[in-house]
């Protein structure tokens, strides 16, 4: 069931996917999510057009069904209070990326300072030296969340070699991409929602 949950969650987070980005969001190759894909699309749990895969109304309610289930056999106050330091990070983070973005609280910042984009990364790489032993502890609570230390790890390691798109673009398993799909996870296994996330101002 862990790989299934994988594989719709993923279906669910990126709307309308190619399998090598459901498999790559699910933490899974593309030779282990093709036959979950399969067999979602022939119990009308997903559907394809042009390569592109989307979960069906049936599979949204079977994937929460499924999430509610798992909720049960976590222990809640244990992952409660790590979704409260987990919000602490979250706020550094939003900070990070709007600094990313905009320079003075509000020039568009078009990257052609080296010096204030190294300062980024360099916060980066201190805000994830902080963030993952956190991660850790949630995936020890939550085991189905295993494959988020390597994701932001392999983008934290492709924005420190130079390549910043990895920071913060979408499409991609960027850092931010992969801290946002995290942040589902939790709303999902705490039986929040990002409404209501949203009205706390912890949404990203």
């Amino acid at each position: 069931m862990t790989i299934e949950i994988r594989v719709l969650q993923a279906l669910r987070l990126k709307g309308r996917a190619k399998a090598d980005m459901i498999a790559s969001a699910a933490g899974l190759s593309e030779a282990e999510a093709t036959p979950v894909l399969a067999a979602a699309q022939a119990a009308g749990h997903a559907e394809e057009a042009k390569d592109r895969f989307k979960l069906t109304p049936d599979g949204r309610a079977h994937l929460r069904g499924m999430i509610a289930r798992e909720r049960s056999g976590v222990d809640q106050d244990a992952l409660s209070a790590a979704y409260h330091e987990f919000d602490t990070h979250n706020s550094a983070f939003k900070q990070l990326v709007t600094d990313w973005q905009l320079k003075d609280g509000g020039t568009p910042n078009d990257h052609t300072d080296a010096d204030y984009d190294a300062k980024i990364v360099a916060r980066l790489g201190e805000l994830h030296t902080g963030f993952a032993p956190l991660v850790d502890r949630i995936v020890g609570l939550a085991p189905r969340l295993a494959h988020y230390p390597p994701r932001f790890a392999d983008a934290l390691a492709k924005v420190s070699a130079g390549d910043h798109g990895w920071l913060a673009r979408p499409l991609i398993d960027s850092y931010h991409t992969v801290w946002f799909e995290l942040h589902e996870d939790l709303i999902g296994l705490l039986g929040l929602s990002r409404a209501e996330e949203a009205a706390a101002g912890r949404a990203e």
